[in-house]
C-alpha cells in the first residue's frame, strides 16, 4: 500500500514547501528599534559619560565643601540650600542636554548613514516597510533617549546623595538636610513630566526635519539641516527687519512655559506649572505635530524612492 507524500507534486526531489510565517507589524517595529540600539551604542554611552563627569565633579565639590565647613565656613540656611540643591538640577540639565545633542546627530545620520555605506540595499530586502523603519528611527530621539536620560539622571542623583552623605558625615551638617534640600523625588517627577511633554512631543518637528534631511542630503547633512533656518532668518531680517522666525525657533527650543517665569524657577519647573490638560490644549503643540507628520511622510517617500549615494 503506497503512502501519499506530503510534499507538493512538482517540488524538486520531493522537498516540502512551507508558506513563510507572517511577522506581526509590532514585532517588526520592535526589532527595528533593537537594531538601532545595537548599531548606535553611543546612544546610551554619551549620557552615561555625562553622568560620570557629574559624579566626579560632585565628589570633588563635596570634598571642598567639607574642608571649608570644618569650623571655618558656617552656612546660613539660604546658602546651604543653594549649595545642596544646585548640583542635582545641574545633573538633570547636563544629562538631558547631552541626550538632546545625541538625538540631533543620531537623526542626521540615521537615514544618511545607510545610504552612504550602501547597507540600505540589504535593509530594503527585508520584510520591513519604509514606514516602520522611519518610525523606528524616530522613536530613538523622541522616546528611547529621553527615557534613558531620565533613568540615568535619577541613578546619578541617587549615587550623588550617597556620596554626599558619606563625605559630609560627621561635619556637623545634618545628613537629613542633604536628602531634604535635594528634593530628590520632586525633581525626578518634574523631570519625567518635562521629558514626556517637551522631548517626547514638543520637539517632534525638529526630529522630523532632521530625518527628512538625513534621507535627502547628497552630502554633509549637518549643513543642509542648519543652513535653511539661517537663510530664512537672514532673508526675513534683511527684507522686513523682523525676527519672528528666530523667536519661533527659540520658543520651540525652550518649551512652552507660563509667561513670565516664576522668580528663581528653572525651565523644567516652569514647564511643570503647565498641567497636562493645558499642555495638550496648546495650539503650538498640534501645529508642531502636523509639521512633523509632513516631514516624516516626506522622509518615508524619499527612502522608498532614493537609492544609495
Amino acid at each position: 500500500m503506497n503512502t501519499q507524500s506530503q510534499a507538493m507534486p512538482h517540488s524538486p526531489l520531493g522537498a516540502e514547501v512551507f508558506a513563510p510565517r507572517k511577522i506581526p507589524a509590532t514585532q517588526r517595529f520592535y526589532w527595528s528599534v533593537r537594531r538601532e540600539l545595537w548599531e548606535n551604542r553611543w546612544i546610551y554611552i554619551a549620557p552615561l559619560a555625562a553622568a560620570g563627569l557629574f559624579l566626579f565633579g560632585y565628589l570633588i565639590n563635596m570634598i571642598i565643601v567639607r574642608r571649608r565647613m570644618h569650623g571655618v565656613w558656617p552656612f546660613n540656611p539660604t546658602h546651604q540650600r543653594m549649595l545642596l540643591t544646585a548640583p542635582f538640577e545641574i545633573a538633570a540639565a547636563l544629562i538631558m542636554v547631552t541626550a538632546f545633542i545625541v538625538g540631533i546627530f543620531y537623526s542626521l545620520d540615521a537615514l544618511y548613514g545607510e545610504r552612504r555605506d550602501r547597507s540600505i540595499l540589504f535593509w530594503k530586502s527585508l520584510p520591513v516597510s519604509d514606514v516602520t523603519t522611519v518610525l523606528a528611527k524616530l522613536t530613538i530621539p523622541m522616546a528611547i533617549l529621553p527615557l534613558l536620560s531620565f533613568v540615568i539622571t535619577v541613578a546619578a542623583q541617587f549615587v550623588a546623595l550617597l556620596l554626599g552623605s558619606v563625605v559630609l558625615a560627621g561635619s556637623g551638617l545634618s545628613i537629613g538636610a542633604l536628602w531634604t534640600h535635594s528634593s530628590f523625588l520632586h525633581v525626578s517627577v518634574v523631570m519625567l513630566y518635562h521629558i514626556l511633554t517637551v522631548h517626547g512631543l514638543w520637539y517632534a518637528p525638529f526630529y522630523g526635519w532632521l530625518l527628512l534631511v538625513s534621507v535627502w542630503a547628497p552630502r554633509a547633512p549637518f549643513i543642509w539641516a542648519f543652513l535653511p533656518p539661517v537663510v530664512i532668518y537672514g532673508v526675513e531680517k534683511i527684507a522686513f527687519n523682523t525676527s519672528y522666525f528666530l523667536s519661533m525657533m527659540q520658543h520651540r527650543l525652550t518649551g512652552p512655559t507660563h509667561s513670565p517665569l516664576p522668580p528663581g524657577s528653572t525651565v523644567m519647573e516652569a514647564m511643570a506649572a503647565l498641567s497636562p490638560g493645558e499642555f495638550l490644549s496648546l495650539l503650538g503643540l498640534w501645529i508642531g505635530l502636523a509639521i512633523a507628520t509632513v516631514f516624516l511622510a516626506g522622509a518615508v517617500w524619499l527612502r522608498r524612492n532614493r537609492g544609495p549615494i
